[in-house]
């Protein structure tokens, strides 16, 4: 409706110009030649001669401007306006000569103006500033049609190419604004009810993803518990048992197990490579708690610990837990001797010492044991994903505590820092 609106105004405007420059050539005429006038004027003229002047003229009907001259071409008079300089410009100008007489004698000239020229001149000049008008009411009416479309469909479809590129890209909280009068309504409404429904099913997708991780990592840890104690039991039954063939169902029980828990590992692991989709739920907690988790896998009484302070820490229980058993299951694997567990309240943190009392690590690799998938040098033969500090760590910091590791002269250390409530 506006863009009609817009056509008809320039077509209007077009035609008011075409009509205006019609009317001021039409308008313009040459005047006719006022014989009975120019008469009079020279009978004037010539029964005055020599008393000539504007009284002599005042009752004149000649409309045309005139100049008189005498024999030697010396102007006697001349009208107001007259542009008459002398005779080769009156020639050239095509002026009307007439001769005056005095005793039948040519005494002087009336020169009558053609001023054919300047009327053209004139309408010329009327002609070019209508023209320009035409053109400047034409250049505004098209510059306002221009904005018009640049706000109405250019801005919008740039709208729309921008709202694509967050859609591409993955930013589905950029909602596609537009005005409510816009021409594609419905259009972009559309779009923007895409956008929600594909911010929704993405939201959806991610709920699943992460209570299917969560789950798989709950299930992951519960099953090592009881598989642990299975290793162990059959453990104690290899160094209690005489008969071979009980020895031999027994190293089955205990390969089995061995291989059950290497699996639910690797398992656990790859659910927690994406840790960024795990939520820590920080609570109070008694420091209590601990000793139950270190009991946990205290497997054949190879760990030794004090009597841990009574204190309030911050902690998610499970994933504690999770952190104590990678651990002492690496002192387990990498030092294979007994572990000693030593503590102190130190500075608004519970700090825990896990010591074992193996050969260590270079201290070059100190700085790289908390990296994802790094593995030192001293796991060969040795199943493992590199994964288990660089989950401990994670854990540990997002419950605002430390950790780090450090080589002893009789062995490796891993210290814990907890926060105090």
């Amino acid at each position: 409706m506006r863009i009609n609106l817009l056509i008809v105004m320039i077509l209007v405007v077009f035609s008011a110009g075409i009509t205006s420059s019609l009317i001021i050539i039409m308008s313009k005429k040459t005047p006719e030649m006022d014989l009975v006038a120019i008469n009079d004027v020279v009978k004037t003229v010539e029964k005055n001669w020599g008393h000539v002047g504007e009284e002599t003229f005042r009752n004149s009907d000649l409309a045309q401007p005139f100049t008189i001259i005498d024999y030697s071409g010396t102007v006697i008079y001349r009208t107001p306006g007259n542009h008459f300089n002398n005779n080769n410009e009156a020639i050239k100008n095509r002026d009307t000569f007439i001769d005056l007489r005095q005793d039948n004698e040519i005494v002087g000239k009336i020169i009558i103006r053609n001023n054919e020229q300047e009327i053209m001149q004139q309408m010329k000049n009327e002609l070019v500033a209508s023209i320009s008008l035409i053109l400047g009411l034409l250049l505004i009416v098209t510059l306002f049609f221009i904005i018009y479309i640049d706000r109405t469909l250019l801005k919008p479809f740039k709208q729309l190419q921008n709202f694509a590129v967050n859609v591409v890209r993955g930013n589905l909280e950029i909602p596609l604004n537009m005005n409510k009068n816009n021409y594609f309504g419905a259009f972009t409404e559309s779009f923007d009810l895409l956008r929600e429904e594909l911010g929704a099913a993405r939201q959806r997708e991610y709920e699943s993803n992460r209570s299917k991780k969560e789950l798989v990592a709950t299930l992951s840890h519960d099953i090592k518990t009881p598989v642990a104690s299975i290793k162990a039991v059959s453990e104690l039954m290899l160094l209690q048992a005489k008969d071979d063939k009980v020895i031999k169902h027994v190293n089955t029980i205990y390969s089995k197990a061995e291989q059950i828990d290497l699996l639910v590992t690797d398992m656990f692991h790859a659910t927690l490579e994406e840790l960024q989709q795990l939520r820590l739920t920080v609570a109070e907690e008694s420091s209590e708690v601990l000793m139950e988790m270190i009991e946990n896998v205290n497997y054949g009484n190879k760990i030794a610990y004090d009597h841990i302070p009574q204190c309030i820490i911050l902690i998610d229980p499970i994933r504690m837990q999770q952190v104590i058993d990678n651990i002492i299951s690496n002192s387990y694997k990498y030092a294979g001797t007994n572990v000693s567990i030593k503590s102190q309240i130190n500075q608004g943190y519970l700090e825990l010492y896990i010591m074992d009392f193996g050969t260590g690590v270079s201290e070059g690799e100190l700085p790289l044991l908390f990296n994802k998938y790094y593995r030192g040098k001293n796991v060969l033969g040795k199943n493992g994903s590199g994964l288990g500090l660089y989950i401990s760590k994670y854990f540990i910091e997002n419950m605002d505590g430390q950790i780090r590791c450090c080589n002893r002269e009789d062995g490796f250390t891993v210290v814990m820092k907890i926060k105090l409530a």
